[in-house]
């Protein structure tokens, strides 16, 4: 199976694992992100290092142990090994490490955690007495954020013992899109925008079928592949299950103030749904995002689902749960997905994929000079009496640049380009840079202060 992206992320590890000295790794992210295959992708090129790579299971210390002493046995050549626990099969591979380099994976740490009393000390206090003396790299896994985030605060064993910590994110929507390079940049924009940038839910999309095929065999039918995908994941991490689907239906209807996803959610008070926020904002499921104008404002704050699969399945799936129940799979998908997914959903997740392709740019220096932030623009228009958001705004020393996305059939033309800008001005938003994306490319002409993006040059 082909390794796809993560390049930068896979550098880092493997320049951690290579050094001569013992090195500690952390590596973390939600459920399904490719933590486990990037750890096996990296230890493929340490081809002179013994390793163990063990998944820790919900299960005793005993049957944890049993099965990890079996990997260590295989890894180091040895006959059958016997340890009365896992501090002292901790400190015999540290011990086998002192003339040779071995690496010890735990995958799933948190499973093994909870069935070793005081696990982080353990291993704090073999990295301590074998630092100068061992080569031995220990690499922890884990798909529980808080818990894995909580080993490298102050209050941890293991604080100061991490030599690398590396929180796994979702791919963008450049390097999702190479798992299904046959297909046009139009239907790579919708399908990043139900499948997101999780490895897993992309190597599931069949490229000899169209969009409409993959998203109802994968995600509408009655048991469709990730029909449970988003629930399960949900209900695995959140106690409230009522209270986050009301939560949910309300931000994937568009609602994004606090007063009104708690108008909209019928959830029981206000402490509770900001539980329920705080919690879906831990996962990084969804974001508070404040205009890049006035970021401390929280009156013109929103939350929004960053995650499209959660996104697409609140606002069609689980919305529409009776009615998908009796309809033909493809009827439903006509009659409560098509038109919507088309005209709304997919031009909202094209304004997201526009600011992932700013960011890109950015970081590879080809946008000049660099912007220091990007968000949403709030203004106030006093005379027409009006006010509102821009959605893509970037910020940089020279001021603001400006950014529409457009998802639509027709080209940009030269008189929506100059309503644009006067629209801006009449705001009062001054921009040195108006920039415009198009899925139908453009009938204008650029100039010394607009820029225009079609969809072959964010795919190529």
């Amino acid at each position: 199976m082909e390794f796809i992206g993560r390049e930068r992320e896979l550098a880092r590890i493997k320049k951690t694992l290579k050094a001569p000295e013992q090195r500690n790794v952390l590596i973390y992210g939600r459920r399904r992100v490719g933590k486990s295959e990037l750890i096996k992708q990296a230890l493929t090129d340490l081809s002179d290092v013994a390793t163990v790579y063990y998944e820790c299971r919900q299960t005793s210390e005993a049957d944890n142990l049993e099965s990890l002493s079996v990997l260590v046995a295989e890894a180091l050549s040895f006959p059958p090994l016997a340890f009365t626990g896992i501090r002292e099969l901790i400190e015999f591979l540290f011990a086998q490490a002192k003339d040779k380099n071995i690496t010890l994976v735990l995958d799933e740490y948190p499973y093994l955690r909870d069935a070793v009393k005081g696990l982080d000390s353990i291993l704090q206090t073999s990295i301590d007495a074998h630092r100068e003396d061992s080569r031995l790299n220990i690499v922890l896994c884990g798909s529980y954020v808080e818990i894995m985030k909580s080993l490298i605060e102050h209050e941890s064993p293991l604080y100061g013992r991490i030599d690398l910590a590396l929180e796994l994110k979702p791919m963008d929507y450049f390097d999702a899109a190479k798992f299904y390079p046959a297909f046009s940049p139009e239907d790579k924009v919708r399908l990043y925008s139900v499948f997101g940038g999780i490895p897993f839910y992309n190597r599931l999309i069949d490229q000899s079928q169209s969009v409409r095929d993959n998203i109802i065999e994968l995600v509408t039918e009655p048991g469709a592949r990730l029909e449970s995908e988003v629930p399960s994941y949900l209900n695995a991490e959140i106690s409230k299950m009522t209270n986050a689907n009301e939560v949910f239906g309300a931000l994937a209807q568009g609602y994004s103030r606090w007063g009104d996803v708690l108008a909209q959610s019928h959830v029981s008070s206000g402490p509770a749904m900001a539980d329920v926020l705080d919690k879906l904002m831990s996962l990084e499921i969804v974001q508070k995002r404040a205009p890049i104008n006035d970021p401390t404002n929280k009156r013109k704050s929103g939350y929004f689902v960053v995650d499209p699969l959660s996104l697409f399945y609140y606002r069609y799936v689980f919305r529409n749960a009776s009615a998908r129940q009796l309809l033909d799979p493809e009827v439903f998908y006509d009659r409560h997905v098509f038109q919507d997914f088309e005209e709304n959903y997919v031009p909202h997740m094209f304004e997201e994929i526009c600011r992932q392709y700013l960011v890109r740019q950015n970081r590879t220096g080809k946008i000049e000079p660099a912007f220091d932030a990007i968000g949403k623009y709030w203004y106030d228009d006093p005379a027409n009496k009006t006010s509102g958001e821009f959605d893509v705004v970037t910020q940089d020393p020279e001021g603001y640049a400006f950014y529409e996305a457009k998802f639509r059939k027709s080209p940009i033309t030269q008189k929506m380009v100059d309503e644009e800008i006067a629209q801006v001005e009449a705001t009062g938003l001054k921009c040195h840079r108006y920039g415009f994306f198009s899925r139908s490319g453009f009938e204008a002409g650029e100039s010394d202060r607009t820029v225009f993006i079609d969809l072959p040059q964010m795919f190529g």
